[in-house]
């Protein structure tokens, strides 16, 4: 026989939990993760639905934990194939590109095992390296230059992997690889798509021999935009496709030249960057990019309430307009018009680096 507790005892013995564990930010959401495994239990939930949940949860805390003391470095995730041989060209690509993100100041972020993840931590070097392994019974362990680090983290799931690797980074590097690698890619520009992550740089590595996403491409602008019309022409703005290191790692910091975040706050979406553009630019911009808008113009704005009640950026300038939430690859080219502003020709080279 089981028996229900009344909500308010339930929030009650909540609390008391809360208390005893010493729990004293955020109380609100642990309230509702608690809650929602008592729901599932008292559900019925098969065994197997709460392994999993638990598995995943469990998985996720441990990754957030790594990351924490890295927050404020920026950080780039490289994607590609585990086969990828040391000697192949590609390989030597993804370790040139980490180490130019490294000397920057960039944490590089990997898979963690052979091939293509080898080559970015290689090249990032262990200090500026983290890794997110998968165990997979047909695949070695973490590569030789992350494994037994504190900065390692080995997970079941390739949902929660491909979140961490999503999530925590701030620009991305996908080289040629198998469906691992696809899935990776296409998971990744359908969230900056639909705006389910923050914008950010994506950049397809290849060699000028290989063809692979050049053949990519091809498919995409035939069979997906051309004759379905599946994806609109614009989205391809959310990447770049190139055979340079020097342009892939150009085309990642550029990003972030001028362009600092963003945050909605309600209806507004707010932009923050490090110099705002001149009225005569402003004027230019609403001109180019007015049509995804939905009512009013882009304008400057002061920090909003919730910016201020959570001293969220407060000393950088921003711009607001009501957008439209469906353009994601136009509002990628408004990024590009703001990190390309002519105020920006006055900053020194240090001055522009700074935050990256």
């Amino acid at each position: 026989m089981t028996t229900s507790l009344e909500p308010s005892t339930s929030y009650e013995l909540i609390e008391e939990l809360l208390n005893r564990s010493g729990v004293i930010t955020n109380r609100d959401l642990c309230s509702a993760m608690i809650t929602t495994a008592l729901n599932m239990g008292a559900s019925q939930s098969e065994r197997l639905d709460l392994k999993i949940a638990g598995a995943a949860l469990e998985e996720m805390a441990e990754a957030f934990k790594l990351f924490q003391p890295f927050r404020s470095y920026p950080k780039v995730t490289f994607f590609g194939s585990a086969r990828t041989k040391n000697d192949d060209p590609l390989y030597a690509r993804a370790r040139s590109l980490a180490g130019i993100m490294a000397s920057h100041g960039w944490m590089v972020v990997t898979g963690a095992g052979p091939g293509i993840m080898a080559a970015a931590t290689e090249g990032a070097g262990r200090d500026m390296s983290i890794g997110v392994n998968i165990r997979l019974p047909f695949e070695q362990g973490a590569n030789q230059f992350i494994a037994a680090d504190s900065k390692l983290v080995e997970m079941r799931y390739f949902f929660t992997r491909k979140l961490m690797l999503m999530k925590e980074s701030n620009a991305y590097v996908v080289m040629p690889g198998g469906f691992g690698t696809l899935d990776e890619s296409f998971e990744l520009l359908t969230l900056l798509q639909t705006g389910k992550a923050q914008p950010a740089p994506v950049v397809f590595l290849d060699t000028d021999e290989s063809g692979y996403w050049d053949g990519w491409r091809h498919f995409l602008d035939k069979h997906v935009i051309a004759d379905k019309n599946y994806v609109d022409e614009e989205d391809t703005n959310l990447f770049t496709i190139t055979s340079s290191v020097e342009e892939a790692a150009s085309n990642l910091l550029g990003f972030y030249r001028n362009y600092h975040s963003l945050r909605w706050v309600g209806d507004l979406l707010v932009l923050r960057m490090k110099i705002l553009p001149t009225q005569e630019e402003l004027h230019r911009l609403n001109d180019s990019f007015g049509d995804i808008c939905i009512q009013g113009r882009i304008h400057v704005t002061k920090p909003l309430p919730p910016e201020r009640h959570d001293q969220d950026c407060l000393d950088l300038p921003r711009l607001a307009f009501k957008f439209d939430r469906l353009h994601y690859g136009r509002l990628r080219l408004l990024i590009d018009a703001l990190n390309n502003i002519s105020a920006l020709q006055e900053l020194s080279p240090s001055e522009m680096s700074r935050d990256q």
